[in-house]
């Protein structure tokens, strides 16, 4: 039987590594060009709410949970002037997922309830900070569904 550690770092993989997945699903049929257009006046693109969640789990976990050395340029997140080409963004987001997973498995049953601490982050536990990325990361690949919908309805 496993134990709630497991259990746990189980379940949390499992959702990070199905919502990469739909991340990846979504950005296929999108062309480069697709990729970083804004449908709508307001919003960002799919792209820029790619890097988003990169610089997210990059610096939440990987910087201050797994040491990564990780700095992180949040508003340019937003504002890439010289978007790099998709394949090259979408793979960074993959190793982003990686280092959570690998992360998320090295953690002990203690370290979960670890304090944790990071500039803008509210989390006071491993534990949180690790459920918090989930849901952010959830809350934007609902985002991308209505972006890749628009770009792809006419298409």
């Amino acid at each position: 039987m496993a134990d709630l550690n497991e259990t746990v770092t189980d379940s949390l993989a499992a959702r990070y590594l199905k919502l990469a997945g739909v991340v990846r699903e979504l950005a296929g049929p999108l062309s480069d060009e697709q990729f970083w257009a804004k449908p709508f006046a307001f919003g960002n693109s799919f792209g820029h709410l790619v890097l988003h969640l990169t610089g997210n789990l990059n610096y939440y976990i990987g910087a201050r949970l797994a040491d990564t050395g990780y700095v992180r340029d949040r508003p340019r997140e937003f504002t890439e002037a010289a978007p790099p080409a998709k394949t090259e963004v979408l793979k960074k987001f993959d190793e982003a997922v990686e280092i959570v997973v690998r992360t998320m498995r090295s953690q002990s049953a203690e370290d979960w309830t670890r304090e944790y601490s990071a500039t803008g982050a509210d989390a006071k536990t491993r534990f949180d900070m690790v459920l918090q990325c989930a849901t952010h990361l959830h809350h934007h690949v609902g985002q991308m569904m209505y972006l890749a919908f628009e770009l792809t309805r006419s298409a």
